[in-house]
């Protein structure tokens, strides 16, 4: 049983930082890219940041320059450093991984989402 489990949401007032955090656990093989995503009522989820087993980043329009995606290989944790957050950046924050298990081929896992909201 694989699981993703993200940290470090909360409320955070415009300009401020957060950082968020997902561990992966469970029966795991080898874990490949890992990713933030984020959804907001009403649309659909969009790309935050990616990074590769080898640390190559990927990011979205809105957030370069301000995120910072990093990753723990030994400790298959990912983590999302946010600054000069905007109220545009309230989101439900969602924490995916590619994962091979002992008994399936690799496959994409989600995380249960953790809320971020930036409002003064």
């Amino acid at each position: 049983q694989v699981q993703l489990v993200e940290s470090g949401g909360g409320l955070v007032q415009p300009g401020g930082s957060l950082r968020l955090s997902c561990a992966v656990s469970g029966n795991i093989f080898s874990v490949s890219a890992m990713g933030w995503y984020r959804q907001t009522a009403g649309k659909e989820r969009e790309l935050v940041a990616t990074i590769t087993t080898n640390k190559i980043t990927d990011y979205g329009d809105s957030v370069k320059g301000r995120f910072t995606i990093s990753r723990d290989n030994a400790k298959n944790t990912v983590y999302l450093q946010m600054s000069s957050l905007k109220p545009e950046d309230t989101a439900v924050y969602y924490c995916n991984a590619l994962i091979k298990t002992s008994s399936s081929l690799p496959r994409n896992y989600w995380g249960q989402g953790t809320q971020v909201t930036v409002s003064s």
